[in-house]
């Protein structure tokens, strides 16, 4: 695979990144798949930090078309479910005019909108979508682009949800976005909340897929390069903010201050602290003879695994997905199962770090499945 060389900072873009991290060999796919493990694709997984503003980014990054080989989040569980309804009605609240969305995955959130104001046209511009199209629900199956200005009026209110954190150039996308839009025209977009993701040690912070730790700090920053005001930012949970913005005629200067100390002393403890759980749970899996499972067809269980857990015990990987049921987790060997399969055993382990998600998944398991199950 020839990889994409990322050798400059995203904001300076100069050529003087620090070295801070490498994870030998990283699965580039982050779901499950039916292909078999010869095909699986791996890379060098290469953090490094820019001195003089302390963005966290790759240097080295996977085509999109492998990255993106199929669509891999439908947005299963009640802290999707609940995020979506939240999202949808602050579209409907601030959008003016049609909508495009980019990068709409499951659909779930053009169908909610849809559901409640079906006198717009909701166009979505996604390359790997889970639905199909209806008389004001519109696909075009491609990555975003500025070449598809020509296809809207000036009328369009530009949503994205859990898109900006995937892009490779973030002032870039912005830019292009810009062009799409009137002055006064509006971008309204969900961004993870990814400074309290990674202080809090969540696997799904930073991947092939985040290449960079942005957090909003600097995404204030880009949208106030690339010529947007910030009309509003609201915090939704600890799990993304919220944000509604409109192009000005003229980009405002915009200071930077440098987030080096910080955000290195973050990675540190954040790479410090996954050796050691996965050494204190590799200690509780020699310890334990009951049926033990790993939660997450996803990045979770990767992470974990290039930490060095030990499989050779697991019995499946677990997750709630349907998409996933009975296929490989990428870059493992092993299969993914309902959650429900539990109930065949007696006092099962599941290794479970799934980052905000965990209270849901373990009550779900306790109260619906089998309550004696253990986590660790």
């Amino acid at each position: 695979m020839n990889y994409i060389n990322r050798d400059k900072s995203v904001i300076t873009k100069k050529q003087n990144l620090e070295h801070l991290y490498t994870f030998k060999d990283f699965p580039v796919f982050f779901g499950c798949t039916s292909e078999p493990k010869s095909k699986d694709i791996t890379l060098d997984m290469v953090w490094e930090i820019d001195p003089e503003t302390g963005i966290i980014q790759l240097s080295k990054l996977v085509p999109l078309d492998i990255l993106y080989m199929e669509q891999h989040v439908d947005a299963t569980g009640p802290t999707w479910d609940k995020y979506n309804h939240a999202f949808a009605n602050y579209i409907l609240e601030k959008r003016v005019g049609n909508v495009i969305e980019i990068g709409g995955g499951s659909g779930k959130i053009a169908k909610i909108v849809l559901d409640k104001l079906n006198s717009i046209t909701y166009t979505v511009i996604e390359p790997n979508p889970l639905f199909e199209e209806t008389n004001n629900l519109k696909i075009i199956p491609k990555f975003f682009s500025k070449e598809f200005k020509n296809d809207f009026d000036e009328n369009n209110t530009i949503v994205f949800s859990q898109v900006y954190e995937h892009v490779y150039d973030p002032e870039e996308f912005l830019s292009e976005i810009s062009e799409f839009l009137p002055v006064g025209g509006r971008l309204v977009f969900a961004y993870p909340n990814l400074e309290y993701w990674f202080s809090n040690k969540f696997t799904n912070a930073i991947n092939f897929e985040h290449s960079m730790l942005m957090t909003d700090y600097f995404v204030d920053y880009f949208l106030t390069k690339t010529g947007f005001k910030i009309i509003e930012k609201i915090n939704y949970e600890n799990h993304s903010h919220f944000y509604t913005v409109e192009k000005l005629e003229t980009p405002n200067n915009v200071l930077l201050e440098n987030k080096y100390e910080h955000y290195k002393t973050m990675f540190n403890d954040y790479i410090n602290y996954h050796k050691e759980l996965v050494n204190k749970i590799n200690n509780q899996i020699d310890k334990t003879n009951s049926p033990i499972f790993l939660f997450g067809g996803h990045i979770f269980s990767q992470y974990l695994i290039m930490f060095g857990l030990k499989t050779d015990k697991i019995i499946h990987i677990l997750d709630n997905s349907p998409l996933k049921h009975d296929k490989r987790l990428y870059g493992t060997d092993l299969i993914v199962k309902s959650p429900k399969i539990l109930s065949d055993y007696d006092n099962p382990v599941v290794i479970l770090k799934a980052g905000l998600y965990n209270n849901e998944i373990q009550n779900d398991i306790l109260i619906n499945i089998n309550a004696t199950t253990k986590f660790i």
